[in-house]
């Protein structure tokens, strides 16, 4: 993982998943890559690191789950007990109904360490970074959202997921895909987007089609610009 001597970076286990951390002045934004096959994210993150202002936490993997403790679970299903269970169970069907709740009791835990690393500071605001590939897109996000706009139907991968309403309607006055989820519907996923909506905390998720940096590069930097 190439970080940058302009910033200081240094490394984080938060909840038992090894992260790598650049520190870039005062600022209070955050920024997260937590995916490790988000590989297109990553880079576009890293170089936005080199001049943007604030604190970014990048996954140390190279896969899309991780293994905190004993069993294997995707990072971004981490931040309830009841999404934390669901991922356990889905990605070790040769662990015990015990097993599962076991390492469900040690994630619980150990949640605090990623919530006061990654959150912003009241009034701040955090931009995640992820990529898809094949069949997800904002169709997907479209019916459980409160508000959607999509200026660019061709390119529905590209898109960004607001849990702020100040935020999306300055968001949808541009030429960018985005949906609005400030209330938490359906089931319990145990994703970061839905803690922050419950939590009515600033979460930008920037989603953008594996392997289009182009994209995501200027998408991100429109983005830093145009957000307080």
């Amino acid at each position: 993982l190439a970080l940058y001597a302009a910033a200081k970076t240094d490394r984080k286990r938060l909840s038992g998943i090894p992260f790598a951390r650049i520190r870039n002045g005062a600022s209070p934004r955050r920024y997260l890559v937590i995916h490790g096959d988000a590989t297109t994210a990553r880079e576009t993150l890293l170089e936005h690191m080199k001049s943007a202002q604030g604190t970014a936490f990048l996954v140390e993997s190279r896969t899309r789950t991780v293994k905190p403790h004993l069993l294997e679970i995707d990072p971004n299903r981490m931040f309830s007990s009841a999404g934390a269970a669901l991922s356990l169970e889905r990605l070790n069907a040769s662990a015990s109904p015990a097993a599962i709740q076991r390492e469900t009791r040690w994630l619980d835990a150990r949640r605090h360490q990623l919530l006061e690393a990654l959150l912003p500071p009241p009034g701040g605001l955090l931009i995640a970074l992820h990529n898809n590939a094949r069949g997800y897109s904002i169709q997907t996000e479209a019916p459980i959202s409160n508000r959607v706009h999509i200026p660019a139907p061709s390119t529905p991968h590209d898109f960004f997921l607001a849990t702020s309403e100040s935020d999306f309607n300055l968001i949808a006055r541009g030429p960018y895909n985005a949906v609005l989820q400030s209330d938490a519907r359906g089931p319990d996923d145990g994703s970061l987007s839905r803690l922050c909506a419950s939590r009515r905390i600033r979460y930008v998720n920037l989603e953008c089609a594996l392997g289009n940096r182009a994209a995501q590069s200027e998408m991100l930097q429109w983005l830093d610009r145009l957000l307080p």
